[in-house]
């Protein structure tokens, strides 16, 4: 496996920009590492780049599943592997670009994750107790068959939540024993991992809230209907991203479309304290500070990084 460029880092940080501009310099193609760009028709609020924002450079995994569609870390993972494979064949750069962490660190550790498959009825079971008891319960019945997954799963995400206990009914085994088998073979990928922060963190959330505008000025709950009138929104899919959900009660008529902005700007400001923690555990991840730097400033200190990194023998 030859040498690979990664930029990462909080929602609005400005990813895009920089890895497209990295791209051009180096040679390179963009694999997309966010786990909702991947499915078409969720453009505006996932934040896809546009194709004036791509300026030309070919963009890979995003927009070609369909919303509602299951797809795992380790369809990425496989998936990311094939891409790779191809650009190396013809001599480009796999540049990856985006905020999903486990996505990436999975992909860059060489996680050889268990293929088993899914199993419908339990699924539909557990989905069926969580609809009518709530979470807590299964949440619970996790931590006791087990609790080093139930730790390490934000227990609001009901999907990942079932997932690690549909496994352990399907197979007997844990998740986390299944991730602890997947890194005894595990091959570290050689992947230089540029990350784009603010020092200021109100400088970040600033953004965050002037990119909501923008999207909703690109028409982001228009964009929100039609997959509501599709029924798109209420699969899992649709369910756990930000920028959609929101704006149900507007739909529903139960609230003001001010307050769902605001709730809006909120969630997206949280989810970014999320990525940053994730990341931040991430001591191999060369880090540039925006703050009061021009993008030329950003990407000029990124190519140090890229030079320095392109130089080193393998």
């Amino acid at each position: 496996m030859k040498k690979m460029l990664a930029v990462v880092g909080p929602t609005a940080s400005g990813k895009s920009d920089l890895a497209v501009a990295l791209c051009k310099k180096y040679g390179g193609e963009v694999v997309s590492c966010d786990s909702m760009q991947i499915y078409k028709k969720m453009n505006i609020g996932t934040a896809k780049p546009t194709d004036e924002e791509m300026q030309g450079v070919r963009h890979h995994l995003i927009d070609f599943l369909e919303p509602g569609t299951e797809y795992s870390v380790s369809d990425y993972v496989a998936d990311a592997g094939k891409c790779v494979k191809e650009l190396e064949v013809r001599g480009v750069i796999p540049v990856f670009c985006g905020g999903t962490g486990l996505y990436i660190d999975s992909f860059v550790s060489g996680l050889e994750y268990a293929d088993f498959e899914n199993n419908p009825d339990i699924r539909k079971r557990l989905e069926e107790e969580f609809a009518k008891d709530g979470i807590d319960g299964i949440f619970e019945r996790l931590k006791k068959c087990d609790p080093i997954s139930a730790e390490g799963i934000d227990f609001h995400n009901t999907k990942r939540v079932i997932r690690a206990l549909e496994v352990y009914e399907t197979t007997g085994v844990t998740m986390s024993e299944w991730n602890r088998r997947s890194k005894i073979n595990a091959k570290k990928k050689d992947c230089l991992i540029i990350g784009l922060d603010y020092e200021d963190r109100q400088m970040l959330y600033d953004r965050i809230d002037r990119r909501v505008d923008i999207m909703l000025g690109r028409g982001l709950l228009d964009e929100t209907k039609s997959l509501l009138e599709e029924g798109l929104l209420t699969s899992k899919t649709a369910s756990q991203a930000i920028a959609y959900k929101e704006f149900m009660p507007y739909f529903d008529g139960t609230d003001a479309l001010e307050n769902c902005i605001e709730i809006l700007k909120r969630n997206s400001r949280r989810y970014a304290k999320r990525q940053l923690t994730w990341f931040k555990r991430n001591k191999d991840i060369k880090w540039i500070y925006r703050d009061n730097k021009s993008f030329d400033e950003v990407l000029e200190c990124a190519c140090g990084y890229v030079d320095n990194y392109l130089s080193e023998e393998c």
